[in-house]
């Protein structure tokens, strides 16, 4: 069973108490974006075997967003930040390279 700590509230919540929001670290199309860029936007994402940066809400919690670092293949967890954080923290990327070496990266 996955388990998340909310990085808001510090409840370790199970994967019963939240509710995955997709891929973290998506910049919204703009107004100027074309149809391509707009589908780009909408449909395109990663979906890696290994670690993964991912959008979570803790829905039966504090009922904020949050980004969790994990591996999607052993459900292994990196770490838990804030959603307003625009790209994964130094710790968290030092977390992945000490653990999984070859899989460090964004």
């Amino acid at each position: 069973m996955l388990m998340l700590t909310c990085p808001y509230c510090g409840i370790a919540a199970d994967e019963t108490e939240l509710h995955g929001g997709g891929e973290a670290h998506i910049t919204r199309a703009g107004v100027e974006a074309s149809d391509a860029e707009f589908e780009e936007y909408l449909f395109t994402r990663a979906n890696p075997k290994g670690v993964h940066f991912e959008k979570w809400h803790h829905s039966r919690g504090c009922g904020r967003w949050f980004h969790a670092a994990r591996c999607t293949v052993t459900m292994e967890v990196f770490g838990t930040y804030s959603a307003q954080t625009l790209q994964p923290p130094d710790e968290i990327l030092a977390e992945i390279e000490r653990r999984r070496p070859a899989a460090s990266g964004k």
